[in-house]
């Protein structure tokens, strides 16, 4: 069963670092948020909660739409609530940087949520998040293992389809499983390579992952 985004008072510890990490509260992570308010057919806002972190100065919220992939940053000040309006239907990611008086920032854990479309009976997957290699770094071969986690509100993942090669939007399938890792992917040392990954679930719904890269030392 769907959970609503409610919050949470329990909270987080977040990203450690030097100091406290806010700890989220709402919306809450792999839930539907069906709290929001309507704006219009396609958008509603959406209020999102935080702790209070211990020698904080300002808040910074980061909204990540993970369809387009695009990040939006927001200026709370020192509130621990900011209200977004979001596309309808839609899968985000959310965190807070928390700057403290010392200077330094500290971030929290990293959040993710659908938000609330009309008639939908069962949500796509989340985009996969991949693991490793992490993107942009370098690596040896002459072979490697591909990582990644999935994840999907109604818990009906049904396959992986990851799709491989030295073309930036990689077109070569090269497994397909319910495995969220890949052993032994032949690579060719001075190489770059580009990978993502197609999550499907039990009713059709399929998510890509944003493309990594990485290149072969």
């Amino acid at each position: 069963m769907l959970a609503s985004c409610g919050s949470d008072d329990g909270g987080n510890d977040g990203g450690g670092g030097n100091g406290t990490a806010a700890a989220l509260a709402a919306p809450l992570n792999n839930t539907e948020c069906i709290t929001g308010t309507e704006v219009n057919e396609t958008q509603s806002k959406v209020t999102f909660e935080w702790n209070e972190a211990a020698d904080n100065q300002t808040y910074f919220l980061y909204v990540k739409n993970l369809v387009t992939q695009n990040t939006l940053q927001y200026n709370a000040a020192n509130n621990t609530s900011y209200e977004v309006t979001l596309s309808k239907a839609t899968p985000y990611s959310w965190y807070v940087s928390s700057r403290k008086n010392s200077g330094n920032t500290v971030q929290s854990e990293v959040w993710k949520f659908y938000n609330a479309g009309p008639g939908i009976t069962n949500y796509a997957p989340f985009p996969a998040e991949l693991v490793a290699p992490v993107m942009s770094s370098s690596v040896y071969g002459p072979s490697l293992t591909l990582q990644w986690t999935g994840s999907d509100l109604d818990n009906d993942i049904e396959s992986y389809e990851v799709f491989f090669g030295t073309a930036a939007n990689p077109t070569t399938s090269i497994h397909t499983g319910t495995q969220t890792s890949v052993n032994n992917v032949a690579v060719v040392s001075g190489s770059t390579y580009y990978w993502k990954v197609v999550t499907t679930d039990v009713a059709g719904n399929a998510t890509a992952s944003p493309v990594f890269q990485f290149k072969v030392l």
